[in-house]
């Protein structure tokens, strides 16, 4: 008899699967359960290696013993007259049967239901992680322009907490976003941050004292784990947030039995100089108002931080960040702005390399110049760096739809919402990313938040889906209120709803359309023209546009009303001036493309 008719008569090959698939399931199972008690992760490894070195010691069992009516004996000593092996064959048939029943069941539902609730955002959000949101400090003191000082301090704790190991920290923007609402109480500030501790407190300032006071609250059961005040002279002040970001820890272990939890890295002084310090915090205030104005005196007083304290890391690299964000709202260009962003993050860098911030401005900046693999490698040096930098995820998931691999956009998306769940512009990235998927329910859920949130954005996107559905109704309310924003001309948007909806319209929207060229963003014209099969005039917007237009703005590509722009033979020349051509072969297609011949083939 060969070897492999002995091996198939005394079950080996039956075990192995049965095994396998068992073990598969197992792991499932495992996982699930190991995630919900917040198990190491070195637990979860220890099992698959047991599991591991138990398969050949299957196999070696099922070789050399036998399974009898009198129980295990040595293969050697069963008469193979009265052997049962064929039995035992069957039934570990039946067995392989139901097991592989299970795990398909598993597989189906893990299909349905896990990848709808990873679409869904909250399924992103580990429900048995330990959760925290920083509320922006009250400034108690008697002049109102130490609001700066409060706000600081808050955010300076936030910064030390993210550091710790199994704690998911709501992020600035969205644990700010209440500052000004005084009415919402803490349990639904908790429950719109997805979070179930709230840390909170009070700065009172007077020369060069300072009283810091300060709680833990437990949401879920209304408890206060912990609080604690601190009246010291302002040179402790970095004493102060190692002492607050330590006990807060401590007493979250304490009250959640986080055995597992590394205490937090202590608070790493980021500049000897105290008046540095405080013209970064004044710094950091402006900058997180956004506005022209704000942005120019943000960069001013880091530009005074890094002239008091050349060594002071972090001042560098909010200057670069805000150097960045100062041409989105202003006349100010990126040809001007760019070149210090890039000096200062790389000073910033060079004194410190663990800095997201300094990582993600570099990324943005090569993105914008269509350095795409360059940009590439900085949003990853970004992430993981900070793995909890929100911002740094949503420029990379932004990335990623703009090279159009919106799997990994999503991806990167959802993380960025965890941290940070009422950042404008992370909605309104999801709800397109959405729309992409063919989710509606979500990407209007997205698009609405984000148009609640002040972002007009929000809005255009809400106008993609309504036409995506065909409710003219719905899509003619939207595009009406473009009428009182600064995106189109009036009533441009009216007309294009009418074209969309009704061929005989068309003509008028596209001689509208044509009149208004020099005044209608880029993206919206390519759209317009390639939405209504006008490929020539949106090819020559294109060929128009590639040398000057930012590479945030090809993220357009990839829209539902430019398909027939993308099937169109010279999407191949387009994308090859773009350079995203050489990205792709090094990278990855884009989805919904593949190479073909001289072309590129898309959906």
């Amino acid at each position: 008899m060969s070897l492999f008719e002995e091996l198939k008569r005394r079950n080996v090959f039956r075990v192995g699967i049965a095994y396998a698939v068992t073990s598969w399931l197992l792991l499932q199972v495992a996982d699930i359960v190991l995630e919900n008690i917040v198990a190491p992760s070195w637990v979860m490894q220890a099992f698959m290696l047991a599991l591991a070195l138990g398969f050949p010691l299957a196999l070696f069992f099922a070789w050399a013993f036998e399974l009898t009516p009198e129980g295990l004996k040595k293969e050697k000593d069963v008469d193979r007259t009265a052997s049962i092996a064929p039995q035992t064959g069957r039934k570990l048939g039946y067995i392989i049967i139901a097991v592989m029943a299970l795990a398909l069941s598993y597989f189906i539902w893990e299909s349905r239901f896990s990848s709808s609730e990873s679409a869904t955002v909250e399924e992103a959000v580990a429900s048995a992680e330990k959760s925290i949101a920083v509320l922006p400090f009250v400034n108690m003191s008697d002049d109102p322009a130490n609001e700066y000082f409060s706000d600081g301090i808050a955010e300076e704790l936030l910064n030390a907490l993210v550091k710790v190991k199994g704690l998911r920290v709501a992020s600035r923007t969205s644990s700010f976003a209440f500052k000004e609402n005084k009415t919402i109480s803490i349990p639904d500030i908790a429950k719109s941050l997805n979070v179930d501790h709230v840390l909170e407190g009070s700065v009172r300032k007077a020369g060069n004292t300072v009283r810091i006071t300060a709680q833990l609250i437990d949401v879920r059961t209304d408890r206060h784990l912990w609080s604690g005040t601190y009246d010291r002279e302002l040179e402790d002040i970095f004493a102060i947030q190692d002492e607050i970001a330590g006990q807060i820890v401590q007493a979250l272990k304490i009250a959640l039995g986080a055995g597992g939890q590394e205490a937090v890295a202590h608070f790493l002084q980021p500049t000897e100089n105290l008046e540095s310090y405080e013209l970064y915090l004044k710094g950091r205030y402006f900058w997180q108002r956004r506005g022209e104005d704000n942005i120019r005196r943000a960069i001013d007083l880091f530009e005074q931080a890094t002239q008091l304290d050349p060594q002071f890391a972090r001042a560098w690299s909010s200057l670069a960040a805000a150097h960045i964000t100062l041409p989105a709202y202003s006349d100010a260009t990126g040809h001007e702005h760019n070149p210090p962003a890039i000096l200062a993050a790389k000073r910033a860098l060079t004194l410190d390399d663990s800095l997201a911030e300094a990582y993600a401005v570099l990324g943005d900046i090569a993105r914008v110049n269509r350095k795409w693999t360059k940009a590439k490698a900085y949003y990853e040096r970004a992430t993981a760096s900070e793995p909890k930098n929100s911002t740094a995820h949503l420029w990379y998931g932004e990335h990623h739809a703009t090279v159009g691999r919106m799997h990994d956009a999503l991806e990167e998306a959802l993380i960025a919402y965890q941290l940070d769940p009422l950042h404008p512009a992370t909605n309104a990235h999801l709800a397109q990313l959405y729309l992409w998927h063919k989710d509606t329910g979500n990407a209007l859920k997205y698009a609405m938040t984000a148009w609640d949130l002040g972002y007009i954005v929000g809005l255009r996107i809400q106008l993609d889906i309504h036409l995506f559905l065909g409710d003219s109704e719905q899509a003619l309310a939207v595009a009406r209120q473009f009428d009182n924003t600064l995106e189109f001309p009036v009533g441009v948007a009216e007309l294009y709803v009418g074209a969309r909806m009704d061929a005989s319209k068309r003509e008028l929207f596209l001689q509208t359309l044509a009149e208004y060229e020099a005044m209608m963003p880029f993206g919206g014209l390519l759209v317009g023209y390639a939405s209504l099969d006008r490929l020539d005039d949106a090819y020559r917007v294109a060929g128009r546009g590639w040398q000057s237009t930012g590479a945030n703005a090809w993220g357009i590509l990839w829209q539902d009303g430019m398909a027939a722009f993308r099937q169109d033979p010279r999407f191949a020349e387009l994308v090859t001036e773009l350079g995203l051509m050489d990205y792709w072969r090094a990278n990855g297609w884009p989805d919904g493309c593949q190479p073909e011949a001289d072309r590129l083939r898309c959906e």
